[in-house]
């Protein structure tokens, strides 16, 4: 019987330069929403998960800049709530085919006191503009071209790949990750277990927090 695909503990440095520069071990290169054929390419995961115990999770970096609206936003305008953050680029086919999971799983928790936050990672601001609209993705994502919030995870817990998904806990800690497209089961059983944890819900968002695109 094969065995079961295990997230391997990468030298932190050497992911997250690999991930921010956009260089493929594996995987091809996708056109973007803009319909120029790219040179980049991503590292592929195979959406293989970690959960951590709170004992064991590691506080999130200061990280801050806007979104792709112009807004601007901070990792801490979100402590308090379970924080998604998911990074993806418009070239990439996995990023493209998990937005329904992402948009369902966040529009099942977001009373539970869930937020989303995507990370758009190497892209053209216009193709990540319009990869939102043409998507319908439902929460604001902050506009990292060139992919310096990547390498402020390089001495926590690395994304690693493109598509990949952090599970921020109530205190600002890691308490899971995802390396590559996740599904709505995986990404569900993540968030839920984190946004069960006693430490109580936001009242809501704090002060300066970018709105989110869901539809009135």
């Amino acid at each position: 019987m094969p065995r079961k695909p295990r997230v391997r503990v990468l030298a932190a440095a050497a992911v997250a330069v690999s991930l921010a520069a956009g260089c493929a071990q594996s995987g091809t290169a996708q056109s973007g929403s803009g319909g120029d054929a790219r040179e980049d390419r991503y590292v592929a995961g195979d959406g293989s998960s970690t959960a951590f115990r709170p004992g064991d999770r590691e506080p999130v970096p200061e990280v801050s800049g806007e979104t792709l609206g112009g807004d601007p936003v901070s990792l801490a305008d979100y402590r308090g709530d379970v924080l998604v953050l998911n990074f993806w680029a418009s070239w990439c086919g996995p990023c493209r085919s998990e937005v329904p999971v992402l948009n369902e799983v966040h529009s099942e928790n977001k009373d539970a006191g869930v937020a989303f936050l995507g990370v758009n990672i190497k892209d053209n601001r216009a193709a990540a503009k319009a990869f939102e609209e043409n998507q319908d993705v439902e929460y604001p994502s902050l506009y990292d071209q060139p992919g310096k919030v990547a390498q402020a995870f390089r001495d926590t817990v690395p994304p690693a790949a493109i598509p990949s998904t952090l599970v921020v806990d109530r205190q600002g800690r890691i308490a899971a990750r995802v390396i590559g497209e996740t599904s709505y089961n995986e990404l569900s059983d993540l968030v839920e277990p984190v946004a069960a944890e006693k430490g109580g819900a936001a009242a809501g968002a704090p002060a300066g927090r970018p709105g989110t695109a869901d539809p009135a």
